[in-house]
């Protein structure tokens, strides 16, 4: 059987770059602003690192996005990173570090899970006593309800006065029209 190669890059230049975007989505229209964005991303990025395999990340994706189609942003602080194998990769700053592998995320999920069956005992007596807290707190609302519609009750009167007779309208006359007699 022939040996797998190890398949890790290592990092040779890595840098700090403000694109400018403003100047590019201005010459499209409102439609495809975001779109020529990420384009200028690309060729901003081939131009200064020297490569023309460009891998843009999900963070620096989410930021030009995040206003939709119409209104990407005016200008855009990355860090490219290049390889050893000539494959640049483009990061918001301030983002997270990649994940890790899928045989450390294999390991990691099996620790995970052994650690959930440990805390589902504990887990299980917490929910039980939310449940104890939570029935006691419906009694206490119900008893101080009660006594607010008591109090309510003392203060307002059962019997409501009486309506006043309705006095007949008497038209008033315009000053200047006959009077009748």
């Amino acid at each position: 059987m022939a040996k797998k190669k190890e398949e890790t890059s290592k990092t040779i230049l890595e840098r700090v770059y403000v694109i400018p975007l403003r100047r590019e989505t201005l010459k499209v229209p409102f439609e495809a602003k975001a779109n020529k964005a990420m384009k200028t991303i690309r060729q901003f990025i081939a131009k200064h690192m020297k490569s023309e395999n460009v891998m843009v990340g999900k963070y620096l994706n989410l930021y030009v996005w995040k206003h939709g189609m119409k209104n990407p942003p005016h200008h855009v602080k990355v860090n490219a990173a290049k390889d050893d194998k000539g494959k640049v990769f483009v990061e918001i700053v301030g983002a997270p570090k990649e994940e890790p592998k899928v045989e450390e995320k294999k390991k990691s999920v099996k620790k995970e899970e052994k650690e959930i069956k440990n805390l589902e005992k504990p887990v299980e007596k917490l929910e039980k006593e939310v449940e104890e807290v939570k029935e006691e707190n419906a009694e206490e609302a119900k008893k101080i309800e009660h006594e607010e519609i008591k109090e309510l009750q003392k203060e307002h009167p059962k019997v409501h006065a009486p309506k006043m007779p309705k006095e007949p309208r008497l038209q008033q006359q315009h000053p200047t029209a006959p009077r009748s007699v």
